[in-house]
């Protein structure tokens, strides 16, 4: 297992060692009358853990943070850190619209004693590029923990400039990003921005499950796939091929993960959307493993029918996972 950075000790202001490995965003596994299902989630962490990851993110996207009231992220944030005990590094989702409301779960986080805050540019409302960067500068100004930003065009509609991130990483504001963005030039353009600048210890993690390998030869630190959940240990078996420079194993491993990431297709579009059938085919294939008792998704999501999840069951059996 790859040694992670940064700790809870590590005061927002100070820029340490990069971010690396393997970094999956934790499913919240939901009961049928929607609490969190604690013994679930427990069964989660140490299915991730046991798979070989360098690090934890939840409360985000493939948590289906945006799903949950406040008392389901504080009940995942005390579990899930009461049962890790500092095996492995623990990022929170601090993610909300405004800077306000941010800081309410960036303070809890902090208070907890995470290894890093990962939040959103603000949403819903039109913010201008300064107010990115103010709202970025004023959660790590009131929060001692390391900020992670995170890229999410396709939620928060409007890409975080490169320029602002570095800069922000040279005033020790933001430990690392996430880059959602789907942007391979974009994302290469930004790890060698940040060479150039001698950053070293500002770590870019890819979010794009499916060009790992492309994104680790490029020179990113790491990567938050959702699709963890599902086989962690294929994705540290990844990381490690990448490490040891020996990219045709990569390719190859991360070829099997394509096939098996075919499970999102679950349902047609027609039916429900993307996000739905995404985050349904991971909670099935969790469940046919296992790993968590009920596929449940969080509402208005559509939950996969008998067909949907016999699909997701003949992926999983194709890839040796049943």
């Amino acid at each position: 297992m790859t040694s992670v950075t940064a700790t809870a000790a590590t005061p927002a202001g100070t820029l340490g060692p990069a971010l690396t490995g393997v970094v999956p965003p934790v499913c919240t596994p939901l009961t049928p009358d929607l609490e969190v299902d604690v013994a679930s989630l427990l069964r989660l962490v140490d299915f991730q853990i046991a798979g070989g990851v360098d690090g934890l993110f939840i409360l985000g996207s493939s948590s289906e943070v945006a799903f949950l009231p406040d008392a389901h992220r504080a009940v995942v944030v005390d579990t899930v850190l009461r049962h890790v005990g500092g095996q492995v590094p623990v990022l929170i989702g601090a993610i909300d619209m405004t800077t306000l409301r941010v800081l309410d779960h960036a303070r809890r986080a902090a208070r907890a004693g995470c290894a890093g805050i990962v939040v959103t540019a603000p949403f819903y409302t039109r913010t201008h590029p300064a107010e990115i960067e103010r709202h970025l500068r004023g959660i790590a100004e009131q929060c001692e923990a390391p900020l992670y930003a995170y890229d999410l065009p396709v939620s928060v509609h409007s890409n975080l400039d490169h320029e602002m991130l570095l800069r922000l990483a040279a005033d020790g504001v933001l430990a690392g990003l996430k880059d959602s963005t789907g942007d391979d030039a974009g994302l290469r353009d930004l790890i060698v921005a940040r060479n150039d600048a001698g950053l070293t210890g500002f770590s870019v993690l890819t979010g794009s499950e499916l060009t790992v390998d492309n994104a680790l030869r490029m020179g990113a630190d790491g990567v938050v796939p959702g699709l963890g959940n599902v086989d962690p240990h294929g994705y540290a078996t990844l990381y490690a091929h990448a490490r040891a420079g020996d990219w045709d194993r990569a390719a190859s491993e991360q070829e099997r993960l394509l096939r098996l990431m075919r499970i999102v297709r679950a349902a047609p579009a027609g039916r429900m959307g993307r996000g739905s059938s995404a985050l349904g085919a991971f909670k099935t294939a969790l469940h046919l493993r296992g790993v968590i008792d009920h596929p449940v998704t969080a509402p208005p999501q559509i939950p996969l029918d008998e067909a949907e999840t016999a699909y997701v069951r003949q992926i999983l059996v194709t890839a040796g996972l049943l």
